[in-house]
């Protein structure tokens, strides 16, 4: 009887296992039949291409989600760091007149303020990196008002076009942005994949008291990882700036919530479940063919908004489920 009983559990379990583990493949596919069906133009090529577009920052901010994910924390103000990486960038060019790639790094180097003020709070203060980085958002918040007398736009429409290339040119005849965002990509998942500064980077999410123990400095880590996420995000905002020729006060926050699904959605197709850079991509690429399907489905602003949030949680329980499972 009891053996019996096992065998029933077994053969329950293994015919949820392969809907749950697979289920995000399929719901992918699902989701390019069901858009092509109601529009033609979502499977042609130029429509691809803006999705690739498209996903360009939101996969560079993504990215450094999932490094600061990696070490156990989270980091709510990603978007602080792209709008200072444009901020940094549109006034230095506007009222210094200094060329497009001094500014560029400028604006990286401004990115980099807003994690090393995380990096202050979580390492020096102790302060959870959930409190830390949700102090700084509303701190750079605050900042950004504040520099812009309330949230008005700095426009610059003399940028030299070098700048505006970041966004609207192309190497080979691909778009900019997206060789940018392929090669920054790259570069995580031969750090992050494939190195032994990825392994300790893991080793602090998974066991960082064994990690200390171990002789990890595990400190200096932290930092590095919390200046090189912002860093990493601020690039998203010297092309968000191009993209525009201006700097949109608070901008970067549209980019939050999706890097923080992007993030665990990817770490859930990861055999053990933690946070990856292919895994966020694919999830990256999945939310832009969402968006870029439900705009061509022409829905008014708030049933897509709800539609979007809809398929954002039930991707996220799927996530989840997959987690448990494993």
């Amino acid at each position: 009887m009891a053996d019996s009983v096992a065998g029933s559990e077994q053969a329950t379990g293994t015919r949820w296992t392969l809907p749950v583990r697979y289920g995000f493949l399929v719901l992918i596919a699902a989701f390019v039949v069901f858009f092509a069906t109601m529009n033609p133009v979502f499977l042609h090529g130029g429509n691809l291409m803006n999705i690739v577009e498209g996903s360009a920052i939101l996969l560079i901010v993504a990215l450094g989600m999932t490094l600061i994910v990696s070490t156990g924390g989270i980091d709510l103000s990603v978007g602080i760091a792209l709008d200072f990486g444009a901020a940094f960038a549109v006034v230095a060019m506007k009222e210094f007149g200094v060329d497009w790639y001094t500014a560029a790094l400028i604006g990286i180097a401004g990115g980099s303020l807003v994690g090393l003020l995380n990096a202050g709070l979580v390492v020096g203060l102790k302060v959870s990196p959930f409190l830390a980085t949700l102090g700084t958002f509303f701190i750079g918040s605050s900042v950004q008002r504040i520099f812009t007398n309330g949230g008005g736009p700095i426009s610059h429409r003399r940028m030299p076009q070098e700048y505006r290339d970041l966004a609207v040119g192309d190497i080979f005849g691909i778009p900019t942005e997206v060789v940018i965002a392929g090669v920054i990509c790259l570069i995580y998942f031969v750090v992050l994949e494939r190195s032994i500064i990825g392994r300790r980077v893991h080793a602090l999410g998974m066991q960082r008291s064994a990690a200390n123990v171990a002789g990890l400095k595990v400190n200096r880590y932290l930092i590095a990882c919390f200046i090189v996420a912002s860093m990493t995000c601020a690039v998203g905002g010297l092309i968000a700036s191009a993209n525009i020729r201006m700097f949109t006060p608070l901008s970067g926050f549209a980019y939050l919530l999706d890097a923080i699904a992007a993030v665990f959605i990817g770490a859930a197709l990861h055999p053990r479940g933690r946070p990856n850079v292919p895994g966020t991509l694919v999830a990256v690429l999945f939310l832009s063919v969402v968006t870029n399907g439900l705009n061509l489905m022409g829905l008014n602003f708030n049933t897509k908004d709800a539609l979007s949030g809809i398929i954002l949680v039930s991707v996220l329980a799927l996530a989840v489920a997959q987690r448990k499972l494993r």
